[in-house]
Formats: C-alpha cells, structure tokens, sequence
C-alpha cells in the first residue's frame, strides 16, 4: 500500500466520526461569508443613510473570526488525541513523524476545504435571506438580492486558510512533542478522577456557591440607592464580574462535586444504575474541565444577556417613542406648528391641537429622594426641569402650595426614586418658593425638547406658574417655550401625515419629532445592533454546543468498556440509556442553567437603562436559546446509545 491509498483510506475511515466536526466547519465558514457578504452588500448602505451598517459588521466580523477560530482550533486538539493510537502505530511501523505529519495535512487539507467550499455555497445561498431578515427587523424599505461579492470570498478563504495553518502548526507540535509509549496513552489518561473528595474541595466548592450569590447580591443592589456615588457603582460593577467569573470557575470546580457528593452521601452507598452512570461520571469529569465550562458558561451569560437587553430595546420602541413624543406630532416652534396645520388642512387631514406653555426652573428635590446617587448629570439640589401650569392639563387641581410630578422613567426611578411626599423647593432668577409635593403620575405630556428624555415636568398651580414666568432664569431657558401638540383624529390618516411631516422644511428640525419616526429610527438602531449580536449568539451556541458534544463523544469511548461489562451483567440498552439521559441533562443543564442566571441577574440589574418592557423580551430570548441549546444535548444521547449498542 502507497501512501496515497493510505491517506485515502484513512480520509474514508475518519469522514464518518467527524460528521459533526464537518458540519460545524460548513456552518462555520456559511455563517461567516454569509456575515461578511453583508459588510460589502451595496444594499445595506443604499438605504438613504436609514442603516450604516457596513461599519457595525466589519466590527462584529472580527469577533466572529475568534470565536470560529477558537472552535476549530479546540475541536482539532479533541480529534488529533483521539487519532494518538494511530499515529503511534504509524510510527512503531517505521513511519517518520515528518510523514505522518503529510499524511494528516493532506486529510485535513480535503476535509477541511470541502468543508469550506460547500460551507460559503450554503452562506452564499442563505446571504438574501440574511439581509432580508435585516431588513425586516429594522424596519428598512430596500431591495435585497442575492450578491455574490468577492472580496467577501477573499476575506472567508484568508480567514479559513490562517486557522487551516494554525491547526496544522498545533497537529506538527503534537506529533513532534509525543513519544510513541505517551501516544498510546493520550487516550487513556483520566480526568482526575480522584475517588475521595478532599477537605479543599469542599472549601472551594462552598467558596464557589458564596461568590456567586454575592455577585447576585450586589447586581440586585446596583441602583437602589447602597451606591451613593459614581466611583462605587464602577467598584460594585468589577466586583460583580470578578465574583460571579471566579465564582463560577469554583463552583466548576468544587461546588458540582460537593453538591453531588451530598446527594450520593444521602443514599447511604446504596447506588442505582442511574446513580453511577451519571452522578459519578459527572463528579469525577466536571472538575478537570472547570476552565473551559467557565468560558462556555460566561459567554454564553453575555451572548443571553446582550441579546436581552437588545430585544428590549427594540420591543420597547413604540412605548419609549410614546414616551419621549407624547402626541403624534410634537412641534415646538410656532411657525413650523403654523405650517404644518396649513399642510394638514390642504390634504383635509383632520386633527386635534394642544399648545402647552413651557418654562424651566430649579428644583431641590433632595428631601423627596429614597435614594440619593451623586451623578455629575443630576444635582437633586438644583435639578433643572420643566413647569406647566394646571390649566394645560385636564382633570389636573392643585392648591398653590402644591406640586405634582408628571412623566418619569424607568432609569430615574431607580436611580433616584420619590417618595410620595414630601417638602420641596422651585427656584426662579430670584425667587425661591417652598412647595409640598402631592405624587408622581407615570404619563408623559411633554415631548424629549423639554425633558431631556427623562425628567419629570411639575405641574404647580397657575398663579405659581405665572411667577415663575415672570422670574424665569433666562440661563436654563430652553429655546422655545411653547409646545404644539398635534394628533390625527383618525389612524388612516396617520401615515400620510408623516409622510407630510417628513417632506416639511421646517426651520429647525431638531425641535420637533414624529413619533412614527421616532420609533422607527430605535428600531432601526437596536434591530441592526440585536441582528449583530443574535448572530454572534448564535456562532457561539453552536461552537460551545460542538465542544461539549465532542467532549461527550470523548467520554463515551473511554467508557465503552464499563458499558460492555454492564450489559455483560446483564443490564439492557433501555436501563444504561435512563443514567446517561440523567447525564447529559446535567452535563448540558448545568452550563446552560447557570449561564441564563447570570444573564438574568445582569439583565434585571440594568434593563430599565434600554427600554420598558422586561419580561417577555428576556423569556422569548432565553427560551429560544434553550431550545436551540437541548439539540445537543439530545444529539449527546443519540450518540451514546450508538455507543451501548455496539458495546455488546
């Protein structure tokens, strides 16, 4: 037999136990140039400005090629060990470690390119659709069609070609490094698979549990008032990382075995089948891969977290828009109000109209706070916000020593919470006048011009207003003061109003804003960034699925043996396959089930700064990731009663 039968023969041999390595490559290399099509898609930026999305990609891009490279690279190390044995044989038949090292570039060559070649076929397929689900999320009215561009094709081959060079710098190092007696036992190494757990472990498996939960502690307190200044919220943030990363390196390495060692301890010795295929197995194995579990579990809480907060912010547009436009129409300019009521009445658009007088004053507000943080941005003893008189709001009454806030968001609400009442101050050029503060309503009535996107608007009695007209401090002043709200009295109407709005030559386009567009500029804006970040999530719950797929793959080999003397025993397919269920759940569970508490402890510390809806967002999104993760994890046990089955 020459050597090129014998490559043949072994590239056939090993095809069938690299399916999955195989269609990782493929989906690898389909994801990335169907990612990369689109930072060259004239399409993307042809949309008159609505998305630059070219930038944002080739950002994303860079991080797409670690976490592929990553892949390849850990995959290949699980499969050049598996193949030791070989490679020993090879050399105890007179084989140079030059020659096999060919050998092996030449099978990966084939393996790895075909991989490729078909992998950008698919990306080059799907790279339409890619765009037109961009499209879709962000809302943008463009042409998608199928491009084929070769500078992406360029950019995917070097990609490929550099981590093709550096699996094949890492299988010469391997061959180079081991001896033919090592070669033989790579594969029979153990885990650490130390029967008896040590008093350390226990202090580290309790250390773990405790740093994590202090981390969660401390995310729960985030913006509830314990951090009364900036340099302590940045303290909490990196201590809340520090502990919850090193936390979960512990609890990987100690807390798993503890926790299971407990459960194994309380059956008093008394082990079922179940017991030993997957409690055991899990003890012995889970501690020995602690680095990379921390890694795969730590990505994936940021992949979760990020995609989260994202979603959140494009679910939460329409509210938000509502929330800083809170007519159809805000126009703060008498002369574009003027004209657009002009333009609206020409087209027989019929509409209702409310004018609001606007003047801004200093408040001191530090005796109302539940919770004080001292922000540069905000000073609660003089923070500058908006006045209106009652008469501007219906059903509105209050005495002239009262004050009622009106229109506050979520991120003020924790960060700097009213109580329900309280003494507060109002201060003009020069006068000062004491008020009692009588509630905060949650509606909006003026637009982000006067708020600054936040802030609450008192309403105080007229005569009080009329005061402060009067003494108004001509230093906080905004430009304009009187704001025109406008409303189309019928919803049909509304979109040709906007398109109206839009073609307006107003004088100062910065005053005024369309709620329609208001929306759909956050939703253009986040929907690129959750695209992005979705993508990304998805790269990576593959990969880090792949991984510990193989690392099963792995185990399932090393214990063929025990599985060939249990059925020996006489135990059937259907009572091994119950404990290696029970395994897998825990082998994908845990990683999984820690991962989405960080991501919602993270999301839960800091959504109301992205949007104002949390709930259905962060459980839409974690239950896709879920669903999409178990496939592995179902693959696992597929493969493992392959395993059984040929055990016997």
């Amino acid at each position: 037999m020459n050597i090129n039968q014998l490559i043949f023969r072994n590239f056939k041999k090993n095809v069938k136990n690299y399916y999955l390595y195989v269609f990782a490559l493929m989906f690898s290399a389909a994801l990335y140039f169907a990612f990369v099509t689109l930072q060259y898609d004239p399409a993307l930026d042809a949309t008159k400005g609505s998305i630059k999305g070219g930038a944002a990609v080739r950002a994303a891009s860079v991080l797409l090629v670690a976490i592929v490279s990553i892949f390849l690279l850990y995959a290949n190390t699980i499969f050049i060990k598996r193949r030791s044995k070989e490679i020993g044989l090879f050399q105890l038949i007179g084989m140079t470690k030059t020659k096999i090292f060919r050998i092996l570039t030449v099978e990966n060559f084939m393996l790895y390119f075909a991989s490729l070649i078909v992998g950008i076929l698919i990306g080059f397929s799907f790279s339409k659709a890619v765009i037109m689900i961009l499209f879709k999320i962000t809302d943008t009215k463009g042409i998608a069609k199928l491009h084929f561009s070769e500078e992406a094709l360029i950019q995917t081959l070097i990609v490929f070609g550099a981590i093709y060079l550096l699996i094949m710098t890492m299988n010469y190092l391997f061959i180079k490094r081991q001896t033919i007696l090592a070669l033989f036992r790579v594969t029979s190494s153990t885990e650490g698979k130390t029967k008896k757990i040590s008093v350390l472990e226990i202090i580290i498996g309790i250390l773990g549990i405790i740093f994590i939960a202090s981390g969660y502690y401390i995310s729960a307190k985030l913006f509830d008032g314990s951090f009364t200044s900036m340099n302590a919220l940045a303290i909490a943030m990196i201590s809340i990382l520090a502990l919850v990363i090193i936390g979960t390196y512990l609890f990987y390495k100690g807390s798993v075995r503890f926790l299971l060692n407990l459960m194994r301890k309380s059956k008093n010795g008394y082990l079922t089948i179940n017991d030993v295929l997957s409690l055991s197995s899990i003890m012995f194995r889970m501690k020995s891969n602690a680095l990379l579990l921390t890694v795969i579990t730590t990505v994936s809480a940021l992949a979760i977290g990020f995609l989260c907060l994202s979603y959140i912010s494009y679910y939460s547009a329409e509210k938000s828009a509502g929330d800083y436009v809170p007519n159809d129409f805000a126009i703060n300019n008498s002369k574009d109000a003027a004209s657009f009521k002009a333009a609206l009445d020409r087209k027989k658009i019929a509409y209702t109209e409310k004018k609001i007088d606007v003047i801004q004053v200093k408040a001191n507000v530090k005796n109302i706070l539940e919770n004080d943080l001292e922000s540069p941005m905000v000073d609660s003893s003089a923070m500058t916000i908006p006045m209106i008189s009652e008469k501007s709001v219906s059903g509105v009454d209050v005495a002239p020593n009262e004050t009622l806030f009106t229109g506050y968001n979520n991120m003020l609400q924790k960060t700097m919470a009213f109580k329900d009442s309280g003494r507060i101050e109002l201060k003009g050029k020069q006068k000062v006048i004491p008020q009692k503060f009588v509630g905060l309503n949650r509606k909006f009535l003026l637009p982000i011009y006067f708020t600054g996107g936040g802030l609450p608007t008192a309403i105080v009695d007229n005569s009080i207003f009329n005061k402060f007209k009067q003494d108004a401090d001509p230093s906080i002043q905004k430009e304009s003061s009187l704001y025109t709200g406008i409303d189309i009295s019928k919803e049909d109407d509304l979109p040709k109003a906007n398109e109206l709005f839009g073609e307006m030559k107003f004088s100062d386009n910065s005053l005024n804003n369309s709620r329609i567009e208001m929306a759909a500029s956050q939703k253009q804006n986040m929907g690129l960034i959750m695209f992005i970040v979705a993508f990304l999530g998805l790269a990576f719950l593959i990969t880090s699925g792949c991984i510990l797929y193989f690392k099963q793959m792995d185990e399932s080999e090393d214990e063929k043996p025990n599985y060939t003397i249990l059925r020996k025993l006489g135990f059937t397919e259907q009572d091994l396959l119950k404990g290696i269920k029970i395994k897998q759940l825990f082998n994908f569970g845990i990683p999984l089930i820690v991962g989405l508490l960080h991501s919602y402890f993270a999301v839960q510390s800091g959504w109301f700064l992205f949007g104002t809806e949390v709930w259905t967002p962060m459980i839409i999104v974690m239950i896709v990731y879920t669903a999409l993760y178990s496939i592995f994890g179902i693959l696992s046990v597929l493969y493992y009663k392959k395993i059984i089955k040929e055990a016997l």
